[in-house]
């Protein structure tokens, strides 16, 4: 594997993960090509999925990397039955279809690099969680070991990172709610806030996912970051970047009311105290090493 891969293959370039890798990716003399859901507007694009139709290995053939980010918004509510369906769908059926092309190359196949989720784990109240801790039992959880066994696909041989990234600390990412209930002052704690909440900012984990490629890991990668943190100190950190107080609380109960059991228990109330344990042993250095330093990365101070 050379220090920088020559191609790399982008599936789901255009959310906020893939746009940043792909802009990251370039700006370093990488060529990338993009999986689109549309017609293809540059040599660069690849239209797949529009017909059912299979992605053709030829479009792998040659890459050092393909990433596969496809998947809708876990951040949009309520989880109806329907929407469950759209989550799950929207991430295997991609994967499936990246697998199988990966399989079909054999040994020139390009490293498979899926996504995943830190909600894998489910909640875990008082353990440390590495990439060894077993599957948990939460929606998040069965839907995130759905998405890792059709990564799987790919076949013994293949060399597949899965990565299980934690919520992004970004305006688009899980501060997207939270800024604005601190703006109008009606952040505060969440469920009581002491539940472990697994954090990465943008930044380290678009340099994760190099790294993952870069270094040739394989296998489950947490993407999240070195120092662990409570719900809290992530509303404590933003609300004191942005000036305002942090005293009204939003209790479990609801929350499930208003967002469902699944969401609530899936996002805001899970306590999961995750370590990339895969990173940091690979040598991997993070830029923001506190949930403090990713939010005041993440959001203008007050009065800017």
């Amino acid at each position: 594997m050379p220090d920088h891969p020559r191609r790399v293959v982008v599936a789901g370039a255009s959310g906020l993960i893939g746009s940043a890798l792909v802009d990251s990716l370039r700006a370093d003399g990488i060529t990338v090509t993009t999986l689109v859901r549309r017609p293809a507007t540059s040599p660069d694009e690849i239209t797949w999925l529009t017909d059912g139709d299979a992605l053709d290995p030829d479009v792998l053939a040659g890459a050092d990397a393909v990433v596969g980010l496809n998947g809708a918004s876990i951040g949009r509510f309520p989880w109806t039955r329907s929407y469950k369906d759209t989550l799950l769908w929207s991430r295997i059926t991609p994967t499936r279809a990246i697998a199988r092309a990966v399989r079909e190359l054999g040994a020139d196949a390009p490293a498979f690099v899926s996504a995943s989720a830190v909600g894998y784990y489910g909640s875990a109240p008082g353990a440390i969680l590495d990439e060894n801790s077993p599957r948990g039992s939460t929606f998040l959880a069965e839907l995130c070991g759905e998405w890792e066994s059709a990564a799987r696909g790919a076949g013994d041989r293949a060399r597949v990172a899965l990565l299980r990234t934690a919520p992004l600390v970004h305006a688009r990412g899980v501060l997207k709610p939270l800024i604005l209930l601190t703006r109008f002052g009606l952040s505060g704690p969440i469920a009581g806030g002491r539940q472990k909440w697994p954090w990465i900012s943008l930044e380290d984990e678009v340099r994760g996912i190099r790294h993952v490629i870069d270094a040739g890991l394989t296998g489950p990668v947490n993407l999240t970051g070195p120092t662990t943190a409570t719900a809290n100190d992530l509303g404590f950190a933003l609300a004191r970047r942005m000036n305002r107080p942090f005293v009204v609380p939003a209790p479990g109960f609801a929350l499930k009311l208003v967002l469902g059991a699944d969401a609530t228990e899936g996002l805001l109330t899970t306590d999961a105290a995750v370590l990339p344990n895969v990173l940091t042993e690979s040598g991997f250095r993070f830029a923001h090493a506190t949930v403090e330093e990713a939010v005041d990365a993440a959001v203008p101070p007050a009065g800017s």
